[in-house]
Order: structure tokens, then C-alpha cells, then sequence
């Protein structure tokens, strides 16, 4: 039988759907009660590059991409809709799109997190007298009151990363969007909105606690969009969403979609719903993720702590009463910079880089920076190789780009331990590149601590299947889901993390000679 067409003798819903909206790929995962995988599907993000330094998707195919992976992950599995007991929905952070509120039709393609747009809007907010003087008067603040409400905005820092200048960007460039805004008809939102939308044909306008912090829009404090920002950046407060908890009924899908209406019972963005499928549900549980770029992740539960430069304040998730907080720590070009020399022909496949990289006893002296997605604070930065010599070959080079990754991680490591005043607990590792057992043990190595590898990398679509999951009374509680975990790989420190030292001081060398270039 076609998937999603009605049969009179389907079995009680048994399954919930994990959908994972990344930034390379679209992912469907149909889960049944022991978390099991029983059908899958994946389809690739088709980005769009149509100036320099610009990255955009299409709504339609992206909406094309999202159903149809859910129809075949259902065909897969041998399953009908009417067995599915709820929807999860993982999102890319950060990406956008703004629509007429009437009409439903958008004013430009999504603008993606990796773009970059407004990078003469964020290098003239960043060098304003404004700016310098909101430093002033936020740090006078600060020192006042001990209030850490006051600690961000005392340093604040414009980014291309951030959601709130490409909006600022939106309504600076795009007429019709700044129009409609003037008139209220402009609606905001980030990927898992637009989805919600689109799914209920236009019923449901709504994003959840994790993606709405991951904005930069959100005061995690008060749990609310930001006036002061949007003020000075004349964003209208207009356009936000309404904000629900994570596990949540959002309403059911339209049944002309998948032939039957399907509960719609979380949203969450891809980061936190990762740091939720591999169930860091404890203060001082710390998640890993490496894919496109690496994350890492510390639950700090009810306490939220403030920016810190290289750490940011996030909202985990919000169940009912519970909220969690998280701090966050991010590296860029993980996974680009891995599929960039797998298309210069580096390597055949990544499975092989391990062995490559073991294939040698060090990367002789090269050193790899990488730089491909431009920082939002140096546009300049460069992707190179250094310390090439005529006996280099491509095990080395492909060692020092496996290096590069456990040396980031110890970097950004070292800064948590510093500024996040919680014990830390369990290390859990996710995403494709933790697939590479060199990068694993170099990095635990490098920050003596035990590292947990899950059997299924798939984090982000675990989580939104578990959140919906709760929601749905498919499972009970957060101990049946700490039951159903199964690890794959425990990797412990081997070696003396001095040992690396004059590989990471020439790392560390060769990453000052690559700014502002």
C-alpha cells in the first residue's frame, strides 16, 4: 500500500518519526518504543550561492525535501501513517526566512546561518561610538548590581552568525518585507516555524524556547524576544512568533499532506535536541558534537551563566515547568573542511582517514588552519597548509586535519573548565566525524577524560523523536530514556597530553600567521 494512504487494519500507533532539518542533509528516522531505528531516509540540503559570501535554500525544495523523506523513512519501515504516534522535528539554528502573514508567500529564499550579508552592517555596528558607549554603561551596570543579566550587552559583539543583523539586513534591503512589517503583516521564522506553518496549512505560527535562544533575539533571561535589541536595530517586535515549550502539542498536520493528520509533538533546535538524545539531562553533562562544525554543550540546569566571549548562554529545552539552560561553545569547519578534501581527491572516503592518519608516526611538522567558513569576526581569516616539504605526502596532510579537529576541541575544552563553575560529568560524543577513532582519542587524550560514543550518531533526530515521545505518552518519563541508551565506543586517555604539546605549539604558531590575511 502507498505510503500514507488510510488502512482500516494498521496496528495502534506504535512509532514515532525524528526528523532532522541539518545543514547538509535531511534526515527522517521512524523510532519504535526500545528507540530502535526501523526506517530511514535521507535527502541532501541543496544550498544556493547566488552572490559571493551569500548561502540561501529554497523554501519549496526544502519543504519538498522534509515530506518526502518522512513518506519514504515510513515506506521503509513497512509502516502506515496512522501508525505513528507523534512528530519530532530537529532544525538547523539561525536560518530564516520572513512571508507575507496574509498570503503565506515568502519574501526571499532562507538565509542561511553560514551567510554573510551583513558583514558591512556588523563591521560598522562594531567600530560606532553607540556600540562603545552600550560597553560603558552596561559594565558600570554590571559592577552595580552583580547582576549577570548585565555581563553580555558590557562586550557585546556583532557577528555575520547572528540571526538579528541579517534580519536588521532584511528589512534594510527587501521593501515589500519592511512594508508589510510596518503594516503587521510580516511574519518571522526560523526553519522548525516555517515547517510548523507550512504542516498545518497556516493554522499554527509558533517556534520553541531552544530555537527562539539560538537567535540571538531571545533574552534567555526573561524569556523573552529583545525590545532594547530590536529598537537599535529598528527590527519591528511585530514579527516575532509566539514561543512554546519543546514537548509540546503543536496540533496535527493537514491530512491532505500525508493522508492522515499527524500529531506535531515537538520542535527543537538540532544542538540542544542532540544534548537530549544523548541524554545530558544532569547539571555537568557535557555533549560533543561534531559534524559541519563542532559544538560543545554543558547542561548548567536552572543556572543560566552569562557570555563569556567564547561561551554563550542557551535554553536547552522547557518541559512544563522544567526549564534547562545550557552553555555553549562552538568550531567552525569540522565536516566542510573534511568534504572539501574528500573532493580534491585527499581521500576516497572518510572511513579510511583514521587508518591514514595512524599510517604515519606524525604529520611532519605541517600544521592544517582551517578558515573556509569565514568568521563573523575576521572575514580575513585563511584555510591553509603550513610547514609543506617535498617528502609531505597526503597521510600527513590528512593527520593534520584530524589534528586540527582535537586541538580545537582542547582549546575550547580548556575555556569551559575556566569559566563554567560546574563539575563536569559524563563526555558524549556525536555526529559523523565522531565516527573517526583518531580524532576521538586524540581528543581524549589531549583533555584526559573519558569520552562516550552512542551506537547511533543521529543524535539530533533521536532527540526530537524522544521529546515528542514524552509529549505523546509514547514513552513516560526521562529514566525509561536513560535505559534505552546503548554505547558503542568508550575512548580513555592513552597518552600523556604533553606528549602532543610541540605538535600543538606549532598548531598554535602557525593559527597566529592566519589572521586578517
Amino acid at each position: 500500500m502507498p505510503c500514507g494512504q488510510p488502512d482500516s487494519g494498521a496496528a495502534a500507533a506504535r512509532y514515532v518519526l525524528g526528523v532532522d532539518v541539518g545543514s547538509t542533509v535531511v534526515k527522517c528516522h521512524v523510532y519504535d518504543r526500545a528507540a530502535a531505528v526501523r526506517g530511514s531516509s535521507c535527502r541532501k540540503v541543496e544550498s544556493l550561492y547566488p552572490r559571493p559570501g551569500w548561502v540561501e535554500l529554497d523554501p519549496e525544495v526544502l519543504w519538498s525535501q522534509f515530506i518526502g523523506v518522512i513518506k519514504e523513512a515510513v515506506q521503509a519501515a513497512g509502516l502506515h501513517m496512522r501508525q505513528i504516534a507523534g512528530l519530532g522535528i530537529s532544525t538547523q539554528r539561525g536560518t530564516f526566512i520572513t512571508w507575507h502573514k496574509r498570503t503565506g508567500k515568502p519574501f526571499h529564499n532562507f538565509i542561511s546561518w553560514q551567510d554573510l550579508r551583513s558583514s558591512e552592517l556588523v563591521n560598522s555596528w562594531n567600530k560606532s561610538l553607540l556600540l562603545k558607549v552600550i560597553h560603558v554603561i552596561f559594565t558600570v551596570l554590571h559592577f552595580l548590581t552583580g547582576n549577570d543579566r548585565y555581563l553580555a550587552p558590557s562586550f557585546l559583539t556583532f557577528s555575520t552568525h547572528q540571526t538579528s543583523m541579517k534580519l536588521s539586513w532584511v528589512f534594510k534591503n527587501i521593501h515589500e518585507a519592511e512594508e508589510a512589517a510596518k503594516k503587521n503583516n510580516c511574519c518571522f521564522g526560523t526553519v522548525d516555524t516555517w515547517l510548523l506553518y507550512r504542516l498545518t496549512k497556516g493554522s499554527v505560527y509558533a517556534t520553541d524556547y531552544s530555537n527562539a535562544s539560538s537567535t540571538g533575539i531571545f533574552e534567555p533571561f526573561m524569556k523573552c524576544w529583545n525590545p532594547t535589541l530590536c529598537n537599535l536595530l529598528s527590527i519591528p517586535m511585530s514579527v516575532y512568533p509566539p514561543v512554546k515549550d519543546t514537548s509540546f502539542n503543536f496540533g496535527s498536520t493537514d491530512s491532505e499532506i500525508f493522508g492522515v493528520p499527524i500529531p506535531i509533538m515537538a520542535v527543537v533546535a538540532d544542538q540542544q535536541s542532540a544534548m537530549f538524545g544523548e541524554c545530558c539531562f544532569h547539571p555537568g553533562d557535557v555533549k560533543l558534537t561534531m559534524g559541519t562544525g563542532g559544538f560543545w554543550n554543558v547542561n548548567t540546569g536552572e543556572h543560566l551563566f552569562a557570555s563569556q566571549r567564547s561561551l554563550y548562554p542557551l535554553i536547552g529545552w522547557k518541559i512544563g515547568e522544567e526549564v534547562v539552560y545550557l552553555t555553549e561553545g562552538s568550531i567552525s569547519d569540522i565536516g566542510t573542511a573534511m568534504q572539501w578534501a574528500q573532493d580534491i581527491e585527499l581521500f576516497t572516503s572518510v572511513d579510511e582517514t583514521a587508518e591514514m592518519a595512524q599510517s604515519v608516526a606524525d604529520s611532519q611538522g605541517v600544521c592544517f588552519v582551517p578558515g573556509f567558513q569565514v568568521s563573523g569576526y575576521d572575514p580575513y581569516l585563511c584555510a591553509s597548509f603550513m610547514g609543506l616539504k617535498p617528502s609531505t605526502n597526503r597521510n600527513h596532510l590528512v593527520r593534520a586535519m584530524l589534528e586540527s579537529v582535537a586541538f580545537r576541541n582542547k582549546l575550547l575544552y580548556d575555556i569551559i573548565v575556566k569559566k563554567v563553575h560546574i563539575p563536569l560529568r559524563s563526555i558524549r560524543a556525536d555526529g559523523g566525524v565522531s565516527n573517526n577513532s583518531f580524532v576521538m582519542q586524540m581528543t581524549s587524550d589531549l583533555i584526559n577524560k573519558k569520552i562516550e560514543k552512542p551506537a547511533n550518531a543521529d543524535m539530533s533526530s533521536l532527540g526530537a523523536a524522544f521529546l515528542a515521545g514524552l509529549a505523546s505518552g509514547f514513552w513516560t518519563d526521562k529514566e525509561q530514556l536513560k535505559k534505552l541508551r546503548q554505547i558503542e565506543a568508550v575512548f580513555e586517555p592513552q597518552k600523556d597530553s604533553e606528549e602532543y604539546k610541540p605538535a600543538m605549539d606549532a598548531w598554535l604558531q602557525a593559527l597566529k600567521h592566519s589572521p586578517h590575511w
